[in-house]
């Protein structure tokens, strides 16, 4: 069952306080056929993501997913938040491997916000984690968002 947040309606820069949690993006379980439409649109064949004795010969415990896949669920996240134009930086660095069955959850917060040079920036950390509470991904990102009143 998809837990997914769906876009909310415009946010906008002054009803964002530094300290604001980033509403939670939760993903189904991780499953092979995800994998395979991901290779498929991608274009990263690596068997290591689709074929479980690839994984197991290299030492990863079976198939792992893309990592740029994980990143893309936090992507999603910052979109529904703050709209499909506003992200500026997103950088992430990734911390372990997501296996097959593991269900990952995206959160962030709101670190800082300026204006700066007429834009209204808000900035702040992301991560993934598993249900475990393991750490897949974390970064940070920026996003300028309109002030009340703007179009």
């Amino acid at each position: 069952m998809a837990t997914d947040t769906q876009p909310t309606a415009r946010r906008y820069f002054e009803d964002v306080q530094v300290g604001d949690e980033i509403p939670t993006l939760t993903k189904d379980p991780m499953t092979l056929q995800r994998l395979v439409r991901y290779a498929g649109a991608s274009g990263d064949f690596n068997p290591l993501h689709t074929d479980p004795a690839v994984g197991e010969a290299v030492g990863t415990g079976g198939i792992i997913a893309h990592g740029m896949l994980i990143m893309g669920f936090v992507g999603q996240m910052l979109s529904d938040y703050a709209g499909p134009t506003a992200l500026r930086k997103f950088n992430v660095r990734f911390k372990g491997m997501t296996h097959l069955g593991d269900t990952i959850t995206c959160s962030g917060t709101i670190t800082e916000k300026n204006e700066v040079n007429g834009e209204a920036i808000i900035a702040g950390k992301v991560q993934a984690a598993d249900q475990n509470g393991d750490i897949k991904v974390s970064g940070t990102f920026s996003a300028i968002l309109p002030k009340k009143g703007e179009r």
